[in-house]
């Protein structure tokens, strides 16, 4: 059995792991550079949602009931606009006599059970529900945005499941550890990459490399130097990225890329901390710290031979795969307010949406990511002006999103070959990283067990492949 319920309505997956429901407040589309909030609903049965003059949560307990009572200052919703309710052990949302309804998913609604990753609406602010993820501390379950511990760009999250994979993260950043982030385009790999090194307190520079990006005739010259004369146009020295990089971090962006020929060089500098440039007899000592990234199957590409087994592993000091941007809509809100505060500037604080514009935000795939939200506000931004972004500022394809009777979670995407790809390699990266521990990997994906052994029969792998020696 995957979980099984224990007291407070919490569950425990087959490692003994506690688990339980949160309710995500995303996105207040009048006010959308407020804070997100995070609230855990084990130890309640019923959770009270209205309209208050400001933000409030109170914990209760009414006769034998314990109640959670979250008041926003949203002037559209209702004193008492809805609940949800414990039933069994599912969660139900009722509309509780609102002016203005409930929407869930895009639908107006009653009376409705709630589902893993389902949106709904109150007046103008949107919310997540989410049925299992990781137990948090009491100190953390009751959260603002606002009130996280700031640090570098990018290590922010409300989910509990990522909050847990970046506090290692954040723990492995102070050290020399190599760390390997998987995941796909625009899941903000490189914006990690800057926050590790931002953490090391290393005094030297960062170095960003795009691997699939050096000439192969000249990707060893690139990354590793050479000497005047070493070859035809080495007019002069020149220390090559791995040597600019001394004293700080090296990121190899889409490792995958890297030509084989190149791979025993940087395996050298891996293992003897030194770099031969071409042309050179001698090596030369290099301090730094690496950092890789790939979107591609690593463990795929040693088996066909096109990728260093043993490099793999000298890179794998740390891993953690980075989910899609549809994968984390709890966090939404909370992205939404840093890019409009980046693209907008000045005009940020009175930044506003519509609500047609909030729910085609909510039901996108986002098949490119962070980076093609960034880029749909930034150009929303200037098309609105001092007017709230509506509908008809956003790119085209995302006016028409899922039909209201859909659910929003992702539609089918047309590279799906490639989001295959991109999702095998996250998964075989995770397994690599908890040893072919099938309930580590799916605490740390924040999906259900049976989720990943479906994944894994999809994709033809075995947990005992990945199973430490």
């Amino acid at each position: 059995m995957q979980s099984t319920l224990t007291e407070g309505f919490q569950s425990t997956d087959d490692a003994g792991r506690r688990r339980e429901a949160f309710l995500f407040r995303v996105l207040d589309t009048d006010a959308p550079l407020s804070p997100s909030g995070r609230f855990a609903l084990a130890d309640v049965e019923v959770v009270r949602l209205g309209r208050g003059g400001a933000r409030a949560v109170r914990r209760e307990q009414e006769n034998s009931t314990r109640v959670l009572s979250i008041e926003v200052a949203d002037r559209w919703m209702s004193g008492q606009h809805a609940r949800l309710s414990r039933v069994m052990r599912r969660w139900v949302l009722e509309d509780a006599g609102s002016k203005n309804g409930v929407r869930l998913n895009g639908n107006q609604v009653s009376r409705a059970e709630l589902a893993d990753g389902d949106v709904f609406e109150l007046g103008r602010t949107f919310f997540v529900f989410r049925a299992e993820q990781p137990a948090l501390h009491a100190t953390e379950r009751d959260v603002e945005s606002d009130r996280l511990a700031a640090g570098p760009p990018g290590l922010v999250t409300l989910q509990p499941a990522l909050a847990e994979s970046l506090a290692q993260l954040m723990r492995v950043a102070r050290s020399s550890v190599t760390v390997a982030l998987a995941g796909e385009s625009g899941t903000g790999k490189e914006v990690l990459a800057r926050a590790i090194h931002a953490l090391s307190g290393r005094a030297g520079p960062f170095v960003a490399v795009n691997c699939g990006a050096l000439p192969d005739e000249l990707v060893e010259s690139e990354l590793f130097g050479h000497r005047k004369g070493a070859f035809s146009g080495a007019a002069e020295d020149r220390p090559g990225l791995v040597r600019s990089a001394h004293g700080g971090t090296l990121f190899l962006d889409e490792v995958g890329d890297l030509p084989l020929a190149a791979q025993p060089a940087l395996l050298r500098v891996l293992q003897e901390k030194q770099v031969v440039p071409v042309g050179a007899t001698s090596p030369v000592p290099v301090d730094l710290r690496v950092v890789s990234a790939t979107h591609r199957d690593l463990v795929a590409l040693c088996r066909r031979g096109a990728f260093r087994d043993d490099l793999r592993a000298r890179l794998s000091g740390f891993q953690l795969a980075l989910p899609r941007l549809v994968e984390r809509r709890e966090d939404l809100g909370l992205l939404v307010a840093l890019l409009l505060q980046r693209v907008a500037g000045p005009r940020a604080p009175s930044a506003q949406l519509t609500l047609p514009a909030a729910r085609a935000l909510f039901s996108w795939s986002w098949p490119l990511n962070v980076r093609e939200l960034e880029k749909a506000l930034e150009a929303a931004a200037v098309l609105a002006g001092s007017r709230p972004i509506d509908l008809e500022h956003l790119p085209e394809a995302m006016r028409g999103g899922p039909a209201p009777s859909e659910k929003p979670s992702p539609p089918k995407p047309v590279a799906a070959a490639a989001e295959d790809e991109a999702l095998k390699a996250r998964l075989e990266a995770m397994l690599t990283t908890h040893g072919g521990n099938v309930s580590a990997v799916a605490r740390a994906m924040g999906k259900a067990r049976m989720q990943i052994q479906r994944w894994m029969a999809r994709f033809g792998l075995d947990p005992k492949d990945f199973k430490r020696p």
